[in-house]
């Protein structure tokens, strides 16, 4: 095992502690604002509780198997473990895609003006946000189920990379017509997507230029200067959408060049930028969080009146 390796396998550890505390954290801190806190609750709370937890999915199926390689485990899983840790790290993948086009869209319409045309989606929105779940469930379930029967465990490292690989598992060879239909539907969602998440994004861009140049224009004293919550949720949205295009990006311009050239320290690297997004989701929803900024906001008054205190002895 090269020092390189190792190196990697501590930075594994670390994204999967960081990822996973931060993204349980919050789907335990929406779960209970959305069973207990009444007021607080949000039906945009839903989509965050479903992102979470898909988070925390994607970021064990997909850095645990990582990080054995890295630590030199050459068989860490046989075939059965191959197809479910694959199948489920792809569709979380998937879902994660989709819950943050939904994400972006849903909030668009939530802000958009009471004279909009989008003002009648606003109450029929909330209604389908379950059948959108389900939705997403099926789709990214039925895209990926037929590809996983064709897993194997790699017996034999050395063997050249088939049409669909990881560290651990790799497809057999797949019929062109076959793989040129499960490149294509992957191709269709992921563009569907983009274009989606892009056209809700430059709409609330365009929505808060707005609103910046209205407030500007108001200069009375008795306006707050703190942004609503929906304008704080925006920005927190169009936050996590620059850095999922960003990761997206990246990760799929290292898997296609993947596809050519075998490179298993590559591959853990491309594990870890596959990874950062769901990681770094957490982090940005805080951001929003109200319960979190509660006790961010106690917590700064008790070091406030310690420092106080302390500087009066």
């Amino acid at each position: 095992m090269f020092p390189s390796d190792t190196v990697l396998g501590v930075f594994f550890i670390s994204q999967i502690c960081v990822g996973f505390m931060g993204n349980s954290m919050l789907f335990i801190l929406y779960i209970y604002t959305v069973l207990s806190q009444s007021p607080l609750k949000k039906p945009i709370d839903l989509i965050f509780i479903h992102l979470t937890f898909v988070n925390i999915l994607t970021i064990m199926f997909k850095l645990i198997p990582d990080l054995m390689s890295s630590f030199g485990v050459r068989h860490f899983l046989d075939d059965v473990g191959c197809k479910v840790t694959l199948f489920v790290y792809r569709v979380t993948r998937g879902l994660s895609i989709c819950l943050t086009t939904f994400l972006s869209a849903f909030q668009a319409i939530t802000i958009s003006p009471g004279r909009s045309k989008w003002v009648r989606l606003k109450s029929k929105f909330s209604t389908c946000i379950y059948p959108s779940f389900l939705f997403f469930w099926i789709l990214n379930t039925l895209i990926y189920v037929i590809i996983t029967t064709t897993l194997e465990a790699n017996h034999n490292f050395t063997v050249a990379r088939s049409a669909y690989a990881q560290i651990y598992c790799h497809s057999k060879q797949l019929e062109q017509h076959h793989l040129m239909a499960f490149l294509s539907v992957i191709l269709i969602r992921d563009l569907l997507c983009v274009v989606f998440m892009m056209l809700s994004s430059i709409y609330m861009v365009n929505l808060l230029y707005k609103h910046h140049q209205k407030a500007q224009c108001i200069h009375s004293p008795n306006v707050s200067s703190q942004p609503a919550p929906e304008i704080k949720a925006s920005h927190t949205i169009l936050l996590l959408v620059s850095c999922f295009g960003f990761f997206y990006c990246s990760n799929n311009f290292l898997t296609l060049y993947l596809l050519y050239r075998q490179n298993p320290r590559l591959e853990r690297i491309n594990g870890i930028i596959a990874s950062c997004y769901p990681t770094i989701c957490s982090f940005v929803l805080m951001k929003n969080n109200k319960i979190i900024s509660k006790l961010t906001f106690s917590l700064s008054k008790v070091r406030i009146t310690f420092s106080q205190g302390t500087f009066n002895r």
